[in-house]
């Protein structure tokens, strides 16, 4: 029975290990980080430090292309989420009242997302994955090269950072944005293919809340989210499990008059000023669970040691996002991961040979699952960097020659069928080619009736910098006063000639 060796133990790689072992391979995932926390699931979360994933601690939805994956792939894995608390969001009930007919059609069903925490969906997986007969996680361990043999070329073993020397036929990079296979490969001496990038220009910030009861404050003006991206910075509300909720600002990176979203203070002025979160931040409507982290994003990167331009290397498969990495302010990382990983054991169960024609037949699907994806959030990270530099700056906003986006965003208001194919991009089901691209789309887009009730508006960029740095500055300002009147009302010994009394 061939051994897969998965390097990296987070979602995909624990997906990764999921979907092998069900077409029959021997599974050892190795893990840098230690094992998590055992016990009850929701203590296990807030226990539950990752250093080796930062963005683990941030905003994650899971759209609705992860959700038919676990539909279709893991129900247990989703009848666990659910029963942990984890909500399957109807999208379509954020449809537009001024949309015309709201009648179910038929793909409705697939519009949906799951509202769940990533430290939760991932410790399920965990534990998922332990239990499975044939898998063996080890943590506390990395993989610092691949053995070839180079006739064909093809993986014979991974060497270990202790040297130690782990014989496989199949090896899964999970290692994340790191994308170790490219280092491996290189000190090898194969080749690299280059990567294709596109600036994310994204530095985001995250607070955790839990609501005091199971109602919602608001509604989901995004069917799995309240909020949007606005013209000069985005808020966004993720519900998740156990009642909880996360809040998620984006700002351009070294933008320093927003530099105090990283405290608390100006994180809530700027959240409370956002449309559809304020309800949320009520004192009677839940309480922070988390403070606020901070994290920059890397660039959109689609990484050709993934895809065909790569000399093959049998038995080698890049996952997740150590085969492609999006801005993930679209929230399609851990969906598409999943997507790629039980595709993935699918081709290897129709290709069971571990060979050349194996791996290029893999690089090709790994194209076909990432590049639609890749280039939408390039091409419209470049519009959304544009117009907030231009807000920094205090210059006009490019004026693009065909404003797409705005046009589709006013007609999803006023015309049923362009929301839904909208949404369906937006929830990774539909790639933009067969959604939103075509002149049937384009007409229907141009015909739609103009929206008569503007959308909620964002505060100006001068106003919402002023909210933030007034919040800080107050804040500090009560800190300074509650410390010095604690040490006024401190008592102090009584001394004679300098010896205490």
């Amino acid at each position: 029975m061939p051994t897969a060796v998965i390097a990296g133990g987070s979602v995909a790689g624990l997906a990764g290990a999921l979907a092998l072992s069900r077409i029959g391979l021997n599974v050892l995932v190795l893990e840098r980080a230690p094992a998590p926390p055992d016990g009850p699931l929701d203590e296990a979360i807030a226990r539950w430090e990752r250093p080796t994933v930062p963005q683990a601690h941030h905003s994650h939805t899971l759209t609705s292309l992860g959700v038919r994956v676990l539909r279709e792939r893991a129900p247990g894995l989703l009848a666990e989420a659910r029963a942990a608390g984890a909500a399957l969001l109807d999208l379509t009930d954020a449809l537009p009242a001024t949309a015309g007919d709201r009648t179910r059609r038929p793909g409705d069903e697939d519009l949906v997302a799951l509202g769940c925490r990533r430290a939760c969906l991932e410790l399920l997986l965990h534990r998922t994955v332990q239990a499975l007969p044939g898998v063996t996680v080890r943590h506390d361990t990395a993989v610092a090269a691949l053995e070839l043999d180079r006739r064909t070329p093809r993986v014979r073993a991974v060497v270990t950072t202790t040297g130690e020397r782990i014989p496989a036929d199949v090896v899964l990079d999970a290692t994340g944005r790191r994308a170790l296979s490219r280092t491996w490969l290189a000190d090898a001496g194969v080749p690299l293919a280059p990567d294709r990038t596109s600036p994310s220009a994204l530095t985001g910030y995250t607070r955790f809340y839990r609501l005091h009861s199971p109602a919602r404050p608001g509604p989901l003006n995004r069917g799995n989210a309240a909020g949007d991206i606005f013209g000069h910075y985005a808020g966004v509300l993720h519900p998740g499990d156990h009642h909880t909720f996360s809040i998620a600002l984006a700002t351009l990176p070294g933008d320093p008059a927003l530099h105090p979203l990283r405290t608390e203070a100006g994180f809530t002025a700027a959240a409370r000023a956002t449309p559809w979160l304020a309800p949320w931040l009520d004192d009677d409507a839940g309480t922070p669970i988390s403070g606020v982290r901070a994290i920059t994003s890397p660039p959109n990167t689609l990484r050709g040691t993934a895809g065909p331009g790569q000399r093959p290397v049998a038995g080698l498969f890049p996952v997740g996002d150590a085969a492609c990495v999006t801005n993930p302010l679209f929230g399609r990382g851990m969906s598409l991961a999943l997507d790629h990983v039980f595709r993935l054991a699918d081709l290897l169960a129709e290709q069971p040979d571990i060979t050349l024609a194996q791996r290029r037949s893999a690089a090709l699907m790994t194209y076909d699952v990432f590049t639609p994806w890749y280039e939408q959030a390039a091409a419209a990270d470049r519009q959304r960097i544009a117009r907030w530099r231009a807000a920094v700056d205090g210059t006009a906003p490019p004026v693009p020659a065909d404003d797409v986006s705005e046009r589709v965003a006013a007609a999803s208001r006023t015309d049923a069928t362009v929301w839904r194919q909208v949404t369906r991009m937006l929830m990774s089901l539909t790639p933009p080619a067969e959604s939103v691209t075509g002149e049937a789309f384009r007409t229907r887009v141009r015909l739609a009736p103009a929206p008569t009730d503007p959308p909620p508006a964002p505060p100006a960029r001068a106003d919402l910098v002023h909210r933030v740095t007034a919040a800080e500055e107050a804040a500090r300002t009560t800190a300074a006063e509650t410390r010095l009147t604690a040490a006024q009302g401190s008592p102090r010994k009584a001394t004679v000639e300098g010896a205490p009394v």
